[in-house]
C-alpha cells in the first residue's frame, strides 16, 4: 500500500446488498478513491483481494456465506489490506469482535461517509 497522499487508494466493497454497494461506490469515488471491485460474499471477497490487491476493504459484517469478522481475521493474518467493517447494526452489538479481528475500525452503514472511512485508514 502506498501512503503517498497524492496516490488514490484502491478499495474493494463487500456487501450482499447491491443497492448499498452502489451507494458506497458513488460516495467513495466522489471522494477520489478508486473502487477496484465489489463482492457479495466472503468467498468472493477473498478471491477479489487475491486478484486485485486493493489497499483497503469496506467489509459488511453479515454476509450470506460467513461473517466479515472471519474475512477480516484472514486478511490481517495474511498481511492484507486495511479493513473497515460496516453493518446496519451498532458497534456495541459486536463487543470486542471488531478490535479482535484486526480491522481498522467500524462504521455503522447509516454513518458511512468518505471522511469517516478516511479517518480509519490514516
Amino acid at each position: 500500500m502506498c501512503d503517498d497522499p497524492g496516490v488514490r487508494k484502491r478499495v474493494l466493497i463487500v456487501d450482499d446488498h447491491e443497492p448499498f454497494r452502489a451507494v458506497a461506490r458513488e460516495l467513495l469515488e466522489s471522494a477520489g478513491y478508486i473502487v477496484a471491485g465489489e463482492a457479495a460474499d466472503a468467498a468472493a471477497a477473498l478471491a477479489a483481494v487475491a486478484a486485485d490487491a486493493p489497499a483497503a476493504v469496506l467489509l459488511d459484517v453479515q454476509l450470506p456465506d460467513g461473517d466479515g469478522f472471519a474475512v477480516a481475521t484472514a486478511l490481517a493474518a495474511a498481511d492484507g489490506p486495511a479493513v473497515v467493517l460496516i453493518s446496519s447494526r451498532d458497534a456495541d452489538d459486536y463487543g470486542r469482535r471488531v478490535a479482535a479481528c484486526g480491522a481498522r475500525g467500524f462504521i455503522p452503514k447509516s454513518k458511512l461517509s468518505a471522511a469517516t472511512f478516511a479517518a480509519l485508514l490514516d
